[in-house]
């Protein structure tokens, strides 16, 4: 008997995207890839252009941030049986043609967090130099705390498998979560992998970190990660 299908969900978390979000839906339709849209209080018309093509929304009361909005549909996920959860942005810098490659590990059974990488093999848009700089600055951290390499830190294009769906579920960062989230789920002993994607420059739309923003965020995140090791959260276990 062959195996069973995984049920896979790609989450969208969507804050003013009214100007990406329909035709990234429709592509992502056309590939036969499911999602959710998580609208995180948006004051345009995000919510009216996804119902316009018919998509599944959770549209959330007030702007609860990133972490917020990526909460809200892991819990969904999770809830509604998905054996895999993607997140996925909403302004059209991720490209849906490596999904497969980011799952095939969840599938191999030889990772629970897989991250979308701009940084193994270096094409495709790269982003700003600020950022980059950012980027390094936390590869070094996550390394000095937990001895793992990874190149692509701040990535928002990843993929767990239940276990870290649940963990998130519980338990996700509020502000920036990425490079926080990931100390969590090596701290717990989970295997964090990183396959090499290209990332395309946002469509339209403004990102909500930007010069001042991204010194507080550096900041508020390494004192996440620090007050986490220095803690002892999240003990290792097999």
């Amino acid at each position: 008997m062959a195996p069973s299908k995984p049920k896979v969900l790609l989450i969208i978390p969507a804050f003013n995207e009214r100007d990406n979000i329909g035709p990234l839906l429709l592509s992502l339709r056309e590939q036969g890839l499911e999602a959710l849209v998580v609208n995180d209080g948006s004051t345009d018309d995000t919510a009216e252009v996804c119902a316009s093509v018919g998509a599944n929304i959770v549209t959330l009361p007030s702007n609860l941030g990133i972490g917020g909005a990526v909460q809200t549909g892991y819990k969904y996920a999770y809830a509604h049986g998905y054996d895999i959860a993607i997140q996925f942005d909403g302004d059209g810098q991720h490209r849906a043609e490596f999904v497969h490659a980011l799952i095939a590990p969840l599938l191999d059974n030889a990772a629970d967090l897989v991250i979308g990488s701009r940084y193994i093999e270096k094409q495709g848009f790269q982003s700003t130099v600020l950022r980059r700089a950012g980027i390094r600055y936390f590869s070094r951290l996550i390394r000095l705390i937990t001895g793992q390499t990874v190149t692509d830190p701040t990535s928002g294009f990843r993929a767990v498998n239940r276990r870290i769906m649940h963990m998130f579920a519980t338990q996700y960062p509020t502000d920036y979560p990425e490079p926080e989230s990931i100390v969590h789920v090596l701290r717990s002993g989970g295997r964090v992998v990183e396959v090499p994607v290209q990332m395309s420059e946002r469509v339209g739309g403004h990102s909500s970190i930007h010069h001042l923003r991204s010194v507080y965020y550096m900041v508020k995140v390494s004192l996440a990660i620090l007050i986490d090791a220095l803690r002892g959260h999240g003990v290792r276990h097999s």
